[in-house]
């Protein structure tokens, strides 16, 4: 799972990104609202950690970006401002939860997590496709009952494949899921590859449906119904 942290205060920025990165989250931060808006432009996350108090710019006219490009990244706003017009305004203009400052990091945990399994597992914690059962608190997979063994690159690229099941997702939105802004520092994406092959080589040992697809010069897609 992919999270943008946008937060001009370093020290907390730091804290932020180590403790999600424990969590297996992969965290990226922008701590300005001009990089903020490049790095939405280019790139797609499960979850935006928004302070409105930025520098050089209005935290909220982020959301009113989002709106525009019809974007579906799920937005918590994390600021030290506590007034309930700014809750009711950040709510009102599509931001999906609102933690004021100070707060403890395994609360802001929990309302990541909820963010994304309602926005894309329609509220639940265990996601089925058939025999394939997933649990997104514990972060287990069972095939029929048997627990398939997943490094935790592999369980984020299975859910991201789950979560936009029957859409080709290129090899570049892997890559950029798989290692953020690094990606585009890289020469080629056989990383990429090896993890979708050791994805598709343990989950067919643990006899589950072919579901993950090659779509060659593409990407991979994930067919279900």
């Amino acid at each position: 799972m992919k999270i943008l942290l946008i937060e001009d205060e370093r020290e907390l920025a730091q804290s932020i990104m180590e403790y999600l990165g424990k969590e297996n989250y992969t965290c990226e931060r922008a701590s300005t609202f001009r990089e903020a808006v490049a790095k939405i432009d280019v790139y797609h996350y499960d979850c935006i950690l928004l302070d409105i108090t930025l520098p050089d710019g209005d935290g909220l006219k982020i959301l009113d970006q989002l709106n525009r490009d019809d974007k579906q990244d799920g937005v918590i706003i994390i600021s030290a401002k506590n007034s309930l017009d700014d809750k009711v305004k950040g709510l009102q203009e599509g931001a999906d939860d609102y933690l004021t400052k100070p707060f403890h990091l395994p609360e802001l945990t929990a309302r990541i997590y909820s963010v994304i399994r309602r926005k894309q597992f329609n509220n639940s914690n265990i996601v089925r496709q058939d025999e394939l059962e997933i649990d997104l608190l514990a972060k287990t997979v069972s095939s029929n009952g048997q627990i398939i063994a997943l490094t935790k690159k592999e369980f984020g690229l299975l859910i991201l494949f789950i979560g936009n099941k029957n859409r080709v997702l290129s090899k570049s939105t892997l890559a950029e899921h798989l290692s953020g802004d690094f990606a585009d520092m890289l020469d080629n994406f056989d990383f990429v590859y090896a993890h979708v092959k050791n994805l598709k080589r343990k989950l067919n040992e643990a006899g589950c449906t072919q579901y993950l697809k090659t779509v060659y010069g593409t990407g991979y897609k994930w067919e279900s119904n």
